[in-house]
């Protein structure tokens, strides 16, 4: 044990006992989509990031006599339209009295260092811009990319692109005869005819999951009949939560967002689809920090740290601040296909 001065008794000097047994609650941090690498990087040089949109359609070509001019191919112009990133910005600032006399745990009478402490608040900032970065890939992989109130649309895609999200398949999970092998074969059809030009070979499709439509689907009678005597059948046996499950070539993933089942959280019924693998369907842009006269025409990066120092004579606190400029983008946002179970 350890002895730390409570100075908030009314004997100011006096010792407590410190047990250092401490347990700390860690929220969960949702990481999938950062994992699957899904967004290409772009590394940019100004805050405003042009996209160019083309789309390339296809036509039969007419027969023609000898001699006779062959079809001209009229171009499409390609549109460029420019965003903004956007800025994060969070800060901490630790002043040299919240140190004073603080034992450091686990180790015995050592007084807590400020390198420590501006270590420790770093780490707190940059698990919260990671924990943004992922909400932001969440409302890509879904067409919109909302602000941390869950409610603020930051980027509309299908507005910004200017077309019509695609309507909500039933996937009719409470009727047992439901063919749910040809719903996955149809969302996969649907996909890859939006997809223009980015599916390849190599494209896979993953779908998040709300709880009970993952349940009712490893559950239905048309997966548990085809799956049993083969190699497969014990795919459906001890599913876990927050599990996944191949069908038809669709990944489904029993979605764990955060735990308050909202700041990042899949609808219980719902699920959402997403191409992986596509050629360009996923961009993320990177700008600078051009706020900060050392990062102007520099290239963007993920995110900067700052350590400010206390310039007033008296030395009174050290600052940590960190930014970042993404800009979160689906080129293909009539891919992202979305169902309910019922």
């Amino acid at each position: 044990m350890a002895l730390i001065t409570d100075i908030f008794a009314q004997n100011a000097w006096g010792a407590v006992e410190f047990h250092e047994e401490v347990v700390e609650k860690v929220d969960h941090k949702p990481q999938l989509l950062g994992t699957l690498n899904l967004f290409e990087p772009i590394y940019s040089r100004s805050r405003t990031i042009a996209v160019a949109s083309r789309d390339r359609t296809m036509s039969l070509i007419p027969t023609s006599e000898n001699g006779a001019p062959p079809q001209e191919l009229i171009p499409q112009g390609a549109k460029i339209r420019k965003f903004d990133a956007v800025r994060l910005a969070k800060g901490s600032t630790v002043y040299a009295i919240e140190l004073a006399g603080v034992l450091a745990l686990p180790s015995d009478q050592q007084t807590k260092e400020v390198t420590q402490e501006v270590t420790d608040r770093t780490g707190q900032i940059i698990d919260d811009l990671e924990l943004t970065w992922e909400h932001m890939r969440f409302g890509a992989v879904q067409g919109r990319v909302l602000d941390a109130d869950g409610m603020t649309v930051l980027f509309n895609w299908y507005d910004e692109w200017g077309i019509a999200e695609p309507a909500e398949v039933d996937f009719e999970l409470d009727d047992p005869a439901t063919d749910v092998r040809k719903k996955c074969r149809d969302v996969k059809r649907a996909m890859q005819k939006a997809a223009k030009g980015v599916w390849t070979p190599s494209t896979r499709v993953y779908a998040l999951a709300g709880d009970t439509f993952f349940d009712m689907l490893v559950n239905h009678q048309q997966i548990k009949e085809t799956k049993l005597g083969t190699a497969a059948a014990a795919s459906l046996e001890n599913i876990e939560g927050y599990s996944s499950i191949e069908i038809e070539g669709i990944t489904f993933v029993n979605y764990r967002g955060t735990d308050d089942d909202s700041t990042i959280a899949i609808g219980t019924e719902k699920v959402r689809f997403f191409p992986v693998g596509a050629r360009g369907a996923f961009k993320v842009g990177w700008a600078p920090a051009s706020e900060f006269k050392p990062y102007v025409n520099q290239r963007g990066r993920e995110y900067y740290g700052l350590i400010l120092e206390d310039k007033s004579g008296r030395d009174e606190w050290d600052r940590i601040e960190v930014y970042s400029y993404p800009l979160f983008i689906p080129t293909r946002p009539e891919m992202l296909l979305r169902a309910k179970a019922k």
